[in-house]
Order: structure tokens, then sequence, then C-alpha cells
């Protein structure tokens, strides 16, 4: 068995990783699609899609071009800085995951499609910013949306990064893939937004169920 306690720095995705974000999401996505005339009044259809990229979501599953992406986008952000930072809520067990990590002195890192700007907001907004030595997420300009370029940037922001000593840990397949791009372990986590049928496809090194588990399984104990 993979003993994934002899990672010295753990990078962290956000949305379904470490925080239950799906409320403020989906209503953001429901007011930018709005705008469009496009009524999405089913919540649930649209968890599907907290993950990847807006830009992906909106051009490829809603047929938007490239400039109407853009303008559903700022849509999005909009709400989003008004009320979506505050409709999110950190999973149980995340803070004290985080604070064992950090008394064993691993290096944390986050790397959200996110904007970095809106995802330290939120670090700071839940008080957990301190754990993480960077915070890595896409551009407002839409530059960096895709989680490989995220966690390659990441990586570039470390003073000595290591890929054979780093382990990422995601709940959607373009966290694997990412990971996986960048040469790096990877944990899936079942208790997100993908599935557990997405997951084992994109082939994570281990897959948990719970916040609880993948605290045993980074901090062996």
């Amino acid at each position: 068995m993979q003993d994934f306690t002899k990672y010295n720095t753990v990078f962290f995705d956000l949305d379904g990783t470490l925080s239950d974000s799906a409320l403020g999401i989906i209503r953001c996505l429901q007011y930018s699609l709005e705008k469009f005339s496009i009524v999405e009044s089913e919540g649930e259809k649209l968890r599907q899609y907290i993950g990847p990229s807006l830009t992906e979501t909106y051009t490829k599953i809603y047929g938007m071009s490239d400039a109407q992406a853009v303008q559903a986008t700022g849509f999005y952000r909009e709400r989003f800085e008004r009320e979506g930072i505050k409709e999110n809520a950190m999973f149980a067990g995340v803070e004290h995951l985080l604070a064992g990590l950090k008394a064993q002195e691993k290096t944390m890192v986050l790397a959200t499609a996110k904007p970095t700007e809106h995802a330290k907001q939120i670090l700071e907004y839940y008080q957990i910013d301190h754990y993480f030595t960077v915070v890595a997420g896409s551009n407002l300009d839409g530059t960096r949306e895709h989680k490989g370029e995220v966690i390659e940037f990441a990586l570039s922001q470390l003073e000595s990064p290591d890929v054979s000593n780093t382990v990422m840990v995601g709940d959607r397949q373009h966290d694997i893939i990412g990971a996986k791009e960048n040469d790096l372990a990877v944990i899936g986590v079942g208790y997100g937004y993908g599935t557990i049928e997405e997951l084992t496809e994109a082939k994570p090194d281990k897959i948990v169920s719970s916040v609880a588990e993948l605290s045993k399984l980074l901090l062996g104990k």
C-alpha cells in the first residue's frame, strides 16, 4: 500500500475538496445564464459543472462563442464577488487536517481553477489562509484556467519544488489529469462534486470517501 505520509508538499483543490461551494457556484451560474435567456431552474444539473473552467462550461455545454463566454464569466463574477463568496462552507474536518499537516511541517499549496483573487478572498474569509504557502488559480483575464497549467504555475512559485515529494488532492477528473501532467501523485476525493465513476476512470493513486479518511491517509493517524 502506498504511503502518503511521505509527501512533504500537499496540493489541494478548493471547490469540492476543501469547501462545499455548490450553492454559491450554482446561483452564480444561474445568474450568468439568465443574462443570455437561459433558465436552469434545477440546481442539481449544474453541480456537474463545478470544477472545470467557466469558459469550458459556457462554450462546450451552452454553445457560447468565446466573446459570449467572456461576458458570461463577467456576470458570474459580478454576483460571486457580491454574494457567492459567502455561499460557501469548509467541509467538516478540513481545518483539523490542515492544522495537522502544518504541525508536521508540511508545505500546503492551493491549486484551483477559480481566479486567484477569489480563492484568496475565500481562504481569508474562512480564516485558513495562513496554512498555505502558495495560492494559485486562474487569471481574471481568462488565462491559466486549466488545472495542469495552474499546478505547473504553483510549482514554479515554490522555492525548491520536488514533484516526487508532492501529492495533489482533488475531486474531479481535471485535478487528476492536471496532476499527472505534472508528474504528481494524486488522491481523488469521493465526497466532492465528481462521481466515483469519473474519478475511477481518471485513475488516481487513491480514492477516499471522506475528509476523515483523507486525514488518516495524509497524517498517518
